[in-house]
């Protein structure tokens, strides 16, 4: 093997209070449910539902539905976003995400969960009304990423109450990534063909009200 890269010399260590809750993992929950672990490990992963979430610490889905190991897809990204469909040959961590759950794992629902006091929906907003310049800048990652929203940020501009506006933006990080995940072929026929379920879910973190969106009325109501 060669030598690793000079970069690699300033990996650390995992902390030490992330070890010890490792170990304290392994003794107890491992340990209780070493057979389900085996069973994972040698017959392979058949998750039931896709969820794509927020980066966000604050959003815990598999804790909110009680899932075990096994039984969700995750994946994970700043404001739950799904980009358009665009097989350009780039790199495209979301869409390969999804492409591997619908036609590989064959996912029979797929959820986008956005989220109250979603970091993502506001530095979106602000870009778009012209107060993060960072964020403007060709070289944001984060910026270009956020550019998925803008549509979004259109629908809603309108809205002048402040909580209001904040509420719609973070809706709207749903309903973009619903309209753009329908724009990828393999999830058209699969929804078509009646072999996937496309959902769009919304969580006030405070109360913890859960909302889905509904269609026929382009309204999130309560679960």
């Amino acid at each position: 093997m060669d030598d690793p890269s000079p970069q690699l010399a300033r990996i650390s260590k995992l902390p030490a209070y992330l070890s010890e809750r490792y170990h304290g993992w392994r003794a107890t929950d491992h340990q209780e449910n070493k057979a389900w672990y085996r069973r994972l490990a040698e017959e392979g992963q058949r998750p039931r539902t896709m969820v794509i979430s927020c980066s966000d610490s604050r959003v815990h889905v598999t804790n909110l539905f009680g899932a075990h190991p096994g039984e969700f897809f995750m994946h994970r990204n700043v404001a739950n976003l799904v980009p358009p469909f665009e097989p350009d040959g780039q790199h495209h961590g979301t869409s390969a995400a999804i492409e591997y759950a619908v036609t590989a794992l064959k996912v029979s629902n797929l959820i986008i969960m956005g989220h109250s006091f979603c970091g993502g929906a506001a530095g979106c907003t602000e870009m778009c009304r012209g107060h993060a310049p960072e964020l403007d800048i060709k070289e944001s990652m984060l910026g270009r990423w956020l550019d998925v929203l803008r549509p979004g940020y259109e629908r809603v501009k309108g809205v002048e109450d402040g909580d209001a506006h904040r509420i719609a933006m973070e809706k709207q990080t749903v309903v973009v990534s619903l309209e753009n995940l329908m724009s990828f072929p393999f999830v058209q026929k699969a929804v078509e063909d009646e072999l996937l379920a496309v959902h769009g879910l919304y969580m006030d973190i405070a109360s913890g009200q859960l909302s889905q969106f509904e269609p026929a009325t382009g309204e999130f109501s309560a679960i």
